[in-house]
This record gives structure tokens, C-alpha cells and sequence, in this order.
């Protein structure tokens, strides 16, 4: 993994309408995140964002692709990457980005249910 810092902080403006974004360093590309949920992956200059049931059509309906960190490994079903023309549009790319932290959110209040212990 890859990102140049022109490219990551082209992201970060265009994504400006999400609220405050933060970047993370990680494996070489950059983890994005709303607050502390982390919604997206910048990799060898390109961003995926987090999909989930409700998003994933939409993506694919756009021409999206899965992000393939590992070659020869399964693609992940969880971040799609981000066409060019929403890239450079702020607005649709902020809509684009909301349906990513929607999506994280989601998978975050999923996580902590079946983390839950019962009662007896």
C-alpha cells in the first residue's frame, strides 16, 4: 500500500462536508475517519470507502470494484473503491462519504450487539 500526500489531502477536502476528517498512517496507505469511525482506506492513490448490505448496490451500480490489498487473496466485500467522477465532485463525494460512516456505524452498533452478554 501506497498514498501520496497531495492525493490524501485532496481527499480530505473533498470529504470537508463529513465533518472533521482525520488520516492514519497504516500499512503504508492511510485509514480516514469521522471522529473515531473509520470509513475509509487510501491505497496506492486510490479511496475505497466502507460499504455494507444497504450501500454495496449503489457502489456497484456506479462501476465500483472491491479493494484487493493482497493479490492472489479474496477481495474485501467491506470498502469499495471510489470512481473519479465522484471523487473530484465534493458534494456527491460527501453523500458518497455519509453512506460510508452510515455503514461503519451500522457494523459498529452489529458488532457490540452479538458482543453482548445475556442475562440469565
Amino acid at each position: 500500500m501506497a498514498v501520496s500526500r497531495g492525493f490524501l489531502d485532496f481527499v480530505v477536502e473533498q470529504l470537508a462536508g463529513c465533518g472533521p476528517i482525520v488520516t492514519k498512517r497504516m500499512f503504508g496507505g492511510a485509514g480516514i475517519y469521522s471522529g473515531d469511525v473509520f470509513f475509509g482506506i487510501v491505497d496506492d492513490d486510490v479511496l475505497y470507502l466502507k460499504v455494507d448490505d444497504e450501500t454495496r448496490d449503489h457502489f456497484v451500480a456506479a462501476g465500483s470494484t472491491p479493494f484487493q490489498p493482497y493479490p492472489g487473496r479474496p477481495d474485501s466485500t467491506q470498502y469499495f473503491n471510489v470512481p473519479v467522477s465522484v471523487l473530484e465532485d465534493a458534494d456527491e463525494l460527501t453523500r458518497w462519504g455519509r453512506l460510508a460512516i452510515a455503514a461503519a456505524l451500522r457494523a459498529r452498533a452489529a458488532s457490540s450487539r452479538s458482543g453482548r452478554r445475556r442475562n440469565p
